[in-house]
C-alpha cells in the first residue's frame, strides 16, 4: 500500500470512529478490517513521516468530523468516537514525534472546574490539542482553583482551558482566575473557557481571555494566539 493510500485509510477510519479492527464503524462491513491503531502502526513501519500522519490523516479528518458536527450529521458521541481514534493514534505516535524533533506548539492545562463532573467536551478538546501538537496536562473534573494554579506554575504552561456544564459551577471559573491573580501568574496565562452555559459575554465578565463554543474553535483560537 502506498503512503498516500495508507494516510487516506487512517483518516477514513478516524471519521468512522474505529480505533481497532474489532470496531464496527458507522458504515457497514468494516468490522475485522484494520482500523486506526493497526494502520498507524503500519504507517510507522513503512517509514511514513509521523508529522505527515498527524497533519494529513488525523488533523484533516477531525476537520471533516467538525464539519459533520456543525451540519448535524454527527452528534457528540460520534465526535467523541473520532476523537478517541485520534487519542489512540497520538499514544502510538508520541515517541516518534519526539524522535523526529517536532517542536511543541505550547503547553496547556485543562480542567473541569470544582463541583462539575462533566468532562466529555474537555476530553475531546484535549485529544484535539494533542493532535495539533500541543503538550496537554488534563487535570480531570471537579478540580479546585488552587490545584489549577499550582499545576500552571509547575508545568510553566502558557494556556489554561476551563470547562463547566452547569450554571451552578461555571462561576468557579472566576474563582480560578482570582487564584491566578493571587499567585501572581494571571498575566502569563491565556485563559480559554467553554461549556454549554458559558458565552463570550460571560468570558468578559469573569476576566477570561476567550470563549470557545467547541473543540474546533478552540484549536483555531490557539493557532491565532501562536501567530
Amino acid at each position: 500500500m502506498n503512503a498516500q493510500k495508507l494516510i487516506d485509510k487512517i483518516g477514513f477510519n478516524v471519521i468512522q470512529g474505529r480505533v481497532t479492527a474489532e470496531d464496527e464503524g458507522f458504515d457497514e462491513g468494516l468490522e475485522g478490517q484494520p482500523a486506526v491503531t493497526e494502520l498507524v502502526t503500519r504507517a510507522l513501519e513503512e517509514k511514513i513521516d509521523p508529522k505527515k500522519i498527524v497533519l494529513d490523516a488525523l488533523t484533516a479528518s477531525m476537520e471533516t468530523v467538525g464539519e459533520k458536527f456543525d451540519k448535524g450529521e454527527y452528534l457528540i458521541p460520534d465526535m467523541l468516537a473520532s476523537a478517541e481514534c485520534v487519542g489512540a493514534a497520538m499514544d502510538i505516535l508520541g515517541p516518534h514525534l519526539v524522535d523526529a524533533g517536532i517542536e511543541s506548539k505550547g503547553k496547556i492545562v485543562l480542567a473541569t472546574v470544582k463541583g462539575d463532573l462533566h468532562d466529555i467536551g474537555k476530553n475531546i478538546v484535549g485529544i484535539m490539542f494533542k493532535g495539533a501538537g500541543f503538550e496537554v496536562t488534563d487535570l480531570g473534573s471537579d478540580v479546585s482553583s488552587e490545584r489549577i494554579a499550582d499545576e500552571l506554575e509547575r508545568t510553566g504552561a502558557e494556556y489554561l482551558g476551563l470547562s463547566a456544564l452547569l450554571t451552578t459551577t461555571m462561576w468557579e471559573m472566576k474563582e480560578v482566575i482570582e487564584a491566578l491573580k493571587s499567585a501572581g501568574i494571571r498575566d502569563q496565562i491565556r485563559v480559554l473557557i467553554g461549556g454549554a452555559p458559558t458565552s463570550e459575554s460571560f468570558a468578559q465578565e469573569i476576566g477570561a481571555d476567550v470563549h470557545c463554543r467547541d473543540a474546533f474553535q478552540a484549536i483555531d483560537v490557539l493557532r491565532e494566539m501562536k501567530k
